[in-house]
C-alpha cells in the first residue's frame, strides 16, 4: 500500500477531477497538476476543455472524487465556481470533496472563493510539492 493510500484511509487512493470551466481554452496548467497529481499516485479524471459548470459537477458526483480542481484563467471565477459549488451542495457531495482553484484569481476576489467553501486557491508558479502536501493533508476522510 502507498503512503498516500495509507493517508487517505482504507486502502483508498485519492480521486482528483481536474476540471475547466467555461470558455477558457488555456490548459497547460491543468494538464501539468494532472501529471504532477498522476505521478503522486493519485487518480486523476481530466474533464476536457469548456465544460459548463453542471458537467463539471455530473463528472465530480459520478466519479465520485475526492477531490476538484477548477482551473480557471477566463477571469469568471466569480461566476462558475459559485454555480459549480452549489450543485454539490445540491447532490450532498460538497462536505465530502476538496475544492481547489488554479489559475489567475486577483487577490481582492479570493476572499469571496474561500468563504464559499474553496479550500485553496493556486496561482501561477505555485510549485507542485505544495499543491500535493495540501490535498494529501486536506483530503476529506470517507
Amino acid at each position: 500500500m502507498s503512503t498516500e493510500q495509507e493517508e487517505h484511509g482504507e486502502g483508498r487512493t485519492i480521486r482528483c477531477l481536474v476540471a475547466k470551466v467555461g470558455l477558457d481554452g488555456h490548459d497547460r496548467g491543468a494538464h501539468v497538476i494532472a501529471r504532477a497529481f498522476r505521478d503522486a499516485g493519485f487518480e486523476v479524471i481530466y474533464s476536457g476543455l469548456h465544460k459548463s459548470p453542471d458537467e463539471i459537477v455530473q463528472a465530480a458526483v459520478q466519479e465520485d472524487v475526492d477531490v476538484l480542481g477548477i482551473s480557471i484563467l477566463s477571469g469568471a471565477h466569480d461566476t462558475l465556481v459559485p454555480k459549480i459549488i452549489d450543485g454539490l451542495e445540491e447532490y450532498d457531495a460538497f462536505e465530502d470533496t476538496l475544492v481547489l482553484v488554479g489559475g489567475i484569481v486577483p487577490d481582492e476576489d479570493r476572499e469571496e472563493l474561500y468563504e464559499l467553501g474553496v479550500a485553496e486557491i493556486f496561482g501561477p508558479g505555485a510549485s507542485m510539492e505544495e499543491t500535493i502536501e495540501f490535498v494529501r493533508e486536506n483530503v476529506p476522510e470517507r
